[in-house]
């Protein structure tokens, strides 16, 4: 009984709605709504006054298709206390019928008497009202009523439409007390209205017979030739259809231009062209009915049977100057033939139809053929459902071109303007514009488009928050998830209310009508859009409201598919960024700048990386993993994470490319198994470029695995891309890697870069590589301003690939911040290279660390001396710290172990782990050099740990 809250009945929720509390929950939406329009209006629930109309047709068509089903309703319901009633368009009462027939001197005027008005605007919440309001089957029981009056009543209404229009001809109303509520009623409501619409729809048919039979009856009393009219041209025999050499392809095509013309409603004559580079002359002309009907006749010039259909050619008589003619481009709806088809007349003779005063084809060559005929208004309603089929096959392709949220939902706002309205603005939640599913569709909309006919209208600006009030149309159809028509604005007051000068300021540009339609994509409203219309005087109806619903909810799919692309784009970019590096450690062999670009479609797999190397050296690496997505990061991750660990290993550019690859044909094994299916994912494609520099010897050493060559920049400007061998892509296997060095003078600049900056399937690459060497050829820049000069000139509009972009200026380390000294086999001198170093120190300033340091090297020169092999060499690096080298041709490597109580050695390398901040050993051509790293600037605690280990020893 319309009932919703469990505490609250609707006499109390209209009770606490007038005294201006909160009711949402209580009642049902489409009650709270219009009694929300009702307050708006101005109206008074004891004071609803309704204006009486004495302009009614009482003779019209809704009332002659209406007045049987209203006999056999008031016949159904004899004896009951039952009040049946039909209204127009307007809201006016054309008839009403009672069961009980006596109860008519116990009513009131307004309720018995046929004139009165119960639009909304005028009664309040009520039946007719909220039928034609919201367009649909509706209830309404005692307190939802917001006259006083209409209390004690409950009311069932629909609306009835034209079935070839759509539009809303009337409303038919079933009146009863509230405890005769019965859910049947709904059914015996709905058939009745369905009843009706089909003796509308009669009374159209019956109107185009009366045309085909004046049609007929005027050939006949024409002159008799050889041709023969068979009414419609789809009915022609078999003979005479294949005689002709019309198929059912070619009845498509002349029936819809007869439609077109039909439309037109003038008389013309229009050549058809048919495939195969046939043609026919359709020719249109009206035709009156006895009783005054009036429309339009469409032939065709048919060929006699002897001949082939190219009736007309290029050299044939013209068949007179064309009147305009109304060109389409879709079949007609499907089923569609305008009018309900009558029962075949007898065939009758037909004379020959040709263009007034043109002289057209001999009996003995031409015939003329009905192709179509009815009435302008029918022709109309086709061509209109014609275009909505085209816009709605349109917007299947047009819609949702990209996965970007906010261009979708343009693409609809351009696809509704101008064909369906002259105005769209959509309002999405920020949530969805972040990716994300709203919580709340009504709160936090944003204004995301607003497109029309004109610029300057003013609609709340695009980029900007909006707040609605709940008696919106757009906040209405969000809480209802359905479309909501305002045919007049004027008299909407839910709108209006919203901003009542901002209305007036849209009512100034002639914007009358409203539809809003919520986006609804699973079950989730994603926001609003709003179909405006202006230009055209008629008002939006229920075929408008359809097709809007229709692109809405096809716009809705993509917006969804956009926010969920967005969704993960937003996360794989996050784990992008997270597994990149977010800052490089402190070095000074290379000044660095760096840029990472995801590509438009999808963050992919590049990466790169800056890693300290022992002896101040610095290993610069670029990798790029094909493809994009989840995987391709994950992917990434995981190869920057093993090269920084072989990068620890102090191994060569092309031994870490070989682990690389080993990694990766693991990782591939492992995700595709064995014999990996179409729907494993493997890591195909794996590039990767790794480069070692040395500031102290200037030489910069480097391998690649299928990845593009470095560019260096000279000082002098010179640009260069190294003849470097390509190797094979990661994950292949068994096949080695090549390395080449380079001397990189002081101040040059080496310039890494994935795949994606040079290629695009719009410029060929050798253009690519012409656009970086000028943009690098200005050696004086920082590595900053030369990625910004980089972007700029390399990098495509729309990047199809990621791009990772290196640029580091190389540094050298001055000669006098280096000493090196050739050490003889020979424990005895090992005093000597501790008083060398000692001076070293002192002429660098580095006082402070003259213990640790002779201590440090009396442990590894003691041990090249007793296990490596000669020559041996010492060298110093002065740098952001000390290191100290000891190189020798051997290839053992020390190892540091926990020395027993009673061991007698053991202990040195124990020892150089506590004084240098770090050590370890690195293979060269020529041998091993080991190598400890101790901090100028010691942190916190660390020389007093050292002190502590030699107070341990009592014996010092």
């Amino acid at each position: 009984m319309g009932l919703v809250g469990e505490d609250i009945g609707p006499a109390r929720a209209r009770e606490q709605f007038l005294r201006g509390g909160a009711v949402e929950g209580a009642v049902r939406n489409p009650i709270l709504n219009s009694w929300q329009r009702s307050r708006s209006l101005g109206l008074s629930p004891e004071g609803c006054e309704l204006p009486y109309f004495q302009d009614l047709d009482l003779d019209g068509r809704l009332v002659r298709a209406a007045t049987p089903v209203l006999d056999r309703l008031q016949h159904t319901f004899a004896g009951r206390n039952m009040n049946v009633s039909l209204a127009d368009g307007r809201g006016a009462v054309l008839q009403r019928r009672f069961g009980e027939t006596s109860q008519v001197r116990h009513l009131a005027a307004i309720q018995s008497v046929p004139g009165f008005v119960f639009a909304e605007e005028f009664a309040g919440t009520n039946g007719i009202g909220l039928a034609l309001a919201e367009r649909q089957l509706i209830n309404v029981y005692g307190a939802e009523h917001f006259a006083e009056r209409s209390q004690a009543n409950a009311c069932a209404a629909i609306p009835v439409r034209d079935p070839l229009s759509g539009r809303i001809e009337g409303v038919l109303c079933f009146g009863y007390p509230p405890t005769d509520a019965d859910a049947a009623l709904n059914i015996v409501i709905s058939k009745a209205a369905g009843a009706i619409e089909r003796r509308l729809l009669e009374q159209s048919s019956t109107r185009e017979r009366a045309l085909l039979q004046a049609y007929l009856d005027a050939r006949s009393r024409a002159p008799t030739g050889d041709a023969t009219g068979n009414g419609q041209l789809g009915e022609l025999s078999g003979s005479e259809l294949a005689g002709s050499g019309l198929d059912w392809r070619d009845e498509m095509i002349l029936k819809e231009r007869a439609t077109d013309l039909i439309a037109a409603a003038q008389r013309a004559a229009v050549d058809v062209p048919l495939p195969g580079g046939r043609r026919v002359t359709l020719l249109s002309r009206p035709v009156t009915s006895p009783s005054g009907v009036e429309g339009i006749v469409i032939e065709a010039v048919l060929p006699a049977p002897q001949q082939h259909l190219a009736v007309l050619t290029e050299a044939d008589t013209s068949p007179g100057p064309l009147a305009p003619q109304v060109l389409a481009s879709a079949a007609p709806p499907p089923g569609y033939l305008p009018g309900a088809e009558p029962d075949r007349p007898p065939e009758q003779p037909a004379a020959t139809v040709r263009p007034p005063g043109v002289a057209g084809p001999t009996a003995d060559s031409a015939a003329g053929g009905l192709v179509l005929i009815g009435e302008p208004g029918v022709g109309t309603y086709a061509v209109a459902a014609r275009r909505r089929l085209e816009l709605l096959s349109e917007a299947s392709t047009r819609i949702g071109t990209t996965l970007d949220v906010s261009r979708t939902a343009r693409e609809l706002a351009e696809m509704a303007v101008p064909r369906l309205a002259d105005y769209v603005t959509i309002d999405l939640p920020e949530a969805v514009l972040r990716g994300e599913e709203p919580t709340d569709p009504r709160t936090g909309l944003h204004r995301t488009v607003v497109h029309g006919i004109r610029d300057d209208c003013p609609f709340y600006p695009a980029g900007e928050r909006v707040d609605l009030r709940t008696s919106t149309p757009q906040l209405r159809c969000l809480a209802d998830r359905q479309p909501v028509l305002e045919p007049d604005l004027r008299a909407a007051g839910g709108w209006i209310a919203q901003d009542p000068a901002h209305a007036e300021r849209l009512l100034g540009h002639h914007i009358h009508s409203l539809i809003a339609v919520p986006l609804l994509a699973r079950g989730i409203a994603l926001g609003t859009a709003s179909f405006y219309r202006a230009q055209d005087p008629a008002p939006f109806g229920d075929d408008d409201l359809s097709l809007a619903q229709e692109l809405a909810t096809r716009a809705a799919i993509c917006i969804d598919n956009a926010r969920r692309f967005t969704r993960e784009h937003t996360m794989v970019l996050a784990l992008q960024h997270s597994l990149l590096p977010q800052s490089f450690p402190e070095q000074s062999a290379v000044e660095v700048a760096y840029r990472y670009m995801p590509a438009e479609s999808g963050v992919g797999g590049d990466w790169f990386d800056v890693i300290p190397l022992s002896s101040t050296r610095v290993a610069l690496v670029v990798g790029d993993v094909v493809g994009h997505g989840l995987h391709a990061a994950a992917t990434m991750g995981r190869l920057r994470t093993a090269a920084r660990n072989f990068a620890e290993l102090d191994l060569g550019p092309d031994e870490v490319l070989t682990h690389l690859d080993n990694l990766v044909g693991r990782l591939d094994r492992d995700e595709g198994g064995e014999e990996p299916s179409a729907d494993s994912t493997g890591i195909i494609g794996a590039t990767c470029l790794y480069a070692i520099y040395d500031p102290t010897s200037q030489q910069c050493v480097m391998a690649r695995s299928g990845h593009p060559p470095p560019a260096l920049v000279h000082p002098d400007g010179t640009v260069t891309f190294p003849d470097l061998p390509a190797g094979p892509p990661l994950g292949l296997g068994g096949l080695p890697f090549e390395t080449a060095e380079f001397a990189v003078p002081e101040g040059s600049q080496l310039v890494l870069y994935t795949n994606g900056l040079i290629e695009d399937r719009h410029r060929d690459v050798d253009t690519a590589l012409d656009q970086l060497r000028r943009a690098l050829a200005h050696p004086t820049r920082p590595p900053e301003e030369t990625c910004e000069a980089v972007v700029r000139a390399v990098v495509p509009p729309h990047p199809a690939d990621d791009i990772a972009l290196l640029v580091a200026r190389t540094h050298a380390l001055p000669p006098h911040r280096s000493a090196t000294w050739d050490l003889p086999a020979d424990p005895a001198l090992v005093s000597g290279i501790r008083a060398a170093v000692t001076r070293q120190l002192a002429e660098w300033g580095l006082h402070e660390v003259v213990f640790a340091t002779e201590l440090l090297l009396s442990e590894l020169v003691t041990n090249a001396i007793r296990y490596g092999t000669e020559p041996l060499q010492v060298r110093l690096l002065h740098d952001r710290t000390l290191v100290c080298e000891v190189s020798d041709a051997g290839s053992t490597a020390p190892h540091l172990r926990h020395a027993a109580s009673t061991d007698e050695g053991g202990r040195g390398l124990f020892l150089v782990a506590q004084l240098a901040q770090a050590w370890g050993t690195r293979y060269t051509a020529g041998g091993k050099v080991i190598w400890a790293e101790c901090a100028l600037e010691s942190p916190a605690g660390k020389t007093d740990a050292a002190a502590a280990y030699f107070d341990d020893i009592p014996a010092l």
